[in-house]
């Protein structure tokens, strides 16, 4: 089978070509036969029923500074050019983020898109994950300091504040157990961000390692054990963790069977979840999952292939 494939994705100059999922999946894409486009998500044009991208033909290759060529761009009709679209760009889960879902919604029937744009919409992942709250920490998500404080009492010790709709570790932070510094943060937060903030206990079993599992169509195909670098509490790689491998134990099976029927129904077909202390699920990431290649690197697997084979199953079936 030879897919025509567009990658809605941030600009391949400055990926890491040793982490980056999409790039392990444009490799993989390319080792099949398929025929690969770039384009940026900003380009995204809706016409008369008519959905359109500005796209390169793009070829990459594991060549650190020149990892990719492209051919002229092109306006590319995203029915009649093009079989598969990944969704790859990265958070913020903004309204330019839920706007492109609903263009991509548009392709139902039609071209298929990984993840499925109305559940990534319906799935953040800060959110989703609401859903399984029996395997997750307290939690807390709310705007109002007098909300807070009253978790905070309930649940005395450091707190975790994070943004609902971060990525990466950006801007999550550790309240100490005074609770000193709860007002100056929420007045922060609430300057940067409209929407609600999240907040759990601070767990020391972070120290163990917060692991990373990806599971493919609803089924596990790998994990690592992500711990925080020096002076962090953060293991997420983007902060300074480092990665090691890693095997899951009855609890994180659970949970992965738990899930994995949900995902699977969903059109969720790449997901990365979270699990800190081998027992608390913290995210369930639908936008933008990463993790892939270090996973392969631990374990020998080829997860790019598993997902194409995934991909490959669904466009058989339409």
């Amino acid at each position: 089978m030879s897919l025509r494939v567009a990658v809605q994705m941030d600009p391949i100059e400055a990926i890491n070509i040793n982490g980056d999922s999409s790039f392990a999946l444009m490799l993989a894409a390319q080792a099949r036969g398929h025929s690969v486009y770039h384009y940026d998500v900003k380009s995204l044009a809706y016409d008369s029923g008519r959905l359109t991208a500005w796209a390169a033909p793009t070829t990459v290759q594991r060549v650190e500074g020149a990892h990719f060529s492209m051919d002229a761009h092109r306006t590319i009709d995203l029915v009649t050019d093009v079989d598969v679209v990944l969704m790859r760009q990265d958070p913020p889960f903004d309204l330019s983020y839920i706007t492109a879902t609903h263009l991509l919604e548009r392709l139902a029937g039609q071209t298929l898109v990984v993840n499925d744009p109305a559940s990534v919409r319906n799935a953040p992942e800060k959110v989703y994950v609401l859903d399984f709250a029996h395997f997750m920490p307290p939690t807390l998500i709310a705007r109002r300091i007098e909300d807070v404080r009253a978790f905070h009492a309930r649940h005395p010790g450091d707190l975790v504040m994070k943004p609902l709709h971060g990525n990466g570790g950006k801007a999550v932070v550790r309240i100490p157990a005074d609770g000193s510094n709860l007002g100056a943060l929420i007045e922060l937060f609430d300057q940067a961000w409209v929407e609600p903030h999240m907040f759990q206990p601070f767990l020391p079993e972070i120290s163990e390692g917060d692991k990373r599992i990806v599971l493919v169509d609803g089924e596990v195909a790998g994990a690592i054990n992500r711990r925080p670098g020096a002076g962090e509490f953060r293991s997420n790689l983007a902060a300074g963790g480092y990665a090691e491998p890693t095997t899951l134990n009855a609890r994180e099976e659970e949970i992965c069977a738990a899930l994995g029927p949900a995902l699977k129904e969903r059109g969720l077909v790449f997901v990365g979840i979270d699990v800190i202390g081998g027992k608390w699920l913290t995210e369930i990431n639908v936008t933008s999952p990463t993790g892939i290649q270090a996973i392969d690197r631990f374990n020998g697997t080829d997860t790019p292939g598993l997902i194409w084979d995934a991909i490959e199953r669904r466009v058989a079936m339409r």
